[in-house]
């Protein structure tokens, strides 16, 4: 199966909201968190940007979870 990028993006973005409200975390708690701005959490839930691969491991461990798990999407079309 191949998949755009631009899916990919918005699929994390997705999975990122679902994992943050899980943890009863708001964007800000997890801003703070991460030591990024709460509209750079928004952007990326949004799939409106591209992180880094360092920001996936900073969001990873504010959540308390593994990288992979960030990554381990149910994409949509």
């Amino acid at each position: 199966m191949e998949i755009s990028k631009e899916l990919f993006i918005i699929n994390f973005g997705v999975h990122l909201r679902k994992l943050r409200e899980k943890n009863n975390m708001s964007q800000q708690d997890l801003a703070n968190d991460c030591n990024i701005s709460k509209r750079q959490i928004g952007r990326i839930e949004r799939g409106e940007i591209n992180t880094t691969l360092g920001t996936i491991i900073n969001i990873a461990n504010a959540l308390e979870i593994e990288p992979k798990e960030l990554l381990n999407i149910n994409f949509k079309d």
